[in-house]
């Protein structure tokens, strides 16, 4: 019997450095002043404050912000289509999205990439779509870890975690608490199906219907692979936009991303319990993806509304005097809104009117 080497068990040393020297460039683009470069530490630095003018944040109360979420079993569509670097943007909105919802300004990123094999070329693309997203989020990409892991994962599957570090003024914090009735809810369009519901989807379009990737759909004049890997709209640099204009007016009573559990569930999590929302359901028009889905797989509307975001993919609650100017400062920014409903008196639910 031979000496026994990582090698043989499925991990090559050598390609794995190869991997490792493809990623410095697409970390060093995210960077901002506050990151301070350690390449080949431990662990990723960030500076909270300055002591230069220009950059000077002059905190009284900070508050950190973290959050954390992957990708989910669309990355099953990214291994059929052989496109890597999208899902990568996908995991920077997840969790830079639900950090805004508190008025957090993102301030760093790090990603768990765990792989079955040593794969320089595939790590690169993936890790090209997280930098983009952190380009997006304004968020410096400034650490993360690589695993290989040949027993665990078949090969060519790979598995994306991130995790993500927010500041936000104490008195600035956003929580819901203050949203009261009268109060109006703008929804944000979404890009699609964002990256919730993946199972069922897949579930319904190749193991029901038998599509592969590369087969037309004329309902939303795309591939399949195409429309299914559409990247998550990453919504925090329109959202520090509206909240730096307001600061400190407490404007925006609320933010819900909405994710898995749809909007019920979502913009119920911030509601105070003598609060509720009613929803017009026809005041925003549901992008072809979901109604192609749902005929495909022949959904039910509560199953639909329960698992998707139907075309809304963040909520704001704010000041009914500012609605106006908060819809034309997210069209300033390249983002549909509607004004999807109001808060009332109620028991901290969500309903539908109309």
């Amino acid at each position: 019997m031979g000496q026994a080497t990582y090698k043989d068990a499925g991990v090559d040393l050598e390609v794995y450095q190869e991997s490792m020297r493809r990623l410095p460039r697409l970390m060093h683009r995210t960077f901002s002043p506050r990151v301070m470069k350690l390449d080949g530490g431990f662990a990723g630095l960030c500076q909270l404050d300055f002591s230069s003018e220009l950059f000077r944040r002059n905190y009284a109360e900070p508050v950190l912000v973290t959050c954390t979420d992957g990708v989910g079993t669309k990355l099953r569509v990214a291994k059929l289509t052989d496109i890597h670097n999208t899902v990568g943007i996908d995991l920077v909105a997840m969790c830079v999205n639900d950090a805004i919802c508190c008025g957090a300004e993102p301030l760093v990123f790090n990603d768990y990439v765990a792989m079955s094999h040593d794969d320089p070329v595939r790590l690169e693309q993936i890790v090209e779509g997280i930098s983009a997203g952190c380009l997006e989020a304004d968020c410096a990409l400034n650490a993360g870890e690589t695993a290989i892991m040949p027993d665990l994962y078949g090969h060519g599957d790979y598995d994306l975690a991130g995790f993500c570090v927010g500041v936000v003024e104490k008195k600035e914090l956003i929580d819901g608490s203050k949203i009261t009735p009268g109060d109006v809810a703008i929804g944000v369009a979404s890009t699609g199906l964002h990256s919730n519901g993946f199972s069922l989807v897949r579930r319904v379009v190749f193991d029901m219907e038998g599509l592969g990737v590369d087969d037309y759909i004329e309902a939303v004049d795309s591939t399949v692979g195409k429309a299914l890997l559409t990247p998550t709209q990453i919504y925090s640099r329109p959202v520090r936009k509206i909240l730096a204009h307001y600061h400190g007016q407490q404007v925006v009573r609320g933010i819900s991303h909405i994710t898995g559990g749809g909007l019920r569930e979502n913009l119920g999590r911030i509601l105070p319990k003598n609060v509720g929302v009613e929803i017009r359901k026809d005041s925003w028009p549901v992008p072809s993806i979901f109604t192609w889905l749902q005929q495909l797989g022949d959904i039910a509307d509560d199953e639909m509304e329960r698992v998707f975001n139907m075309g809304v993919g963040l909520v704001l609650i704010v000041s009914a005097s500012e609605v106006d100017a908060i819809q034309q400062s997210l069209t300033d920014s390249g983002l549909e809104s509607w004004e999807i409903g109001q808060a009332v008196q109620g028991t901290g639910v969500v309903e539908w009117a109309g």
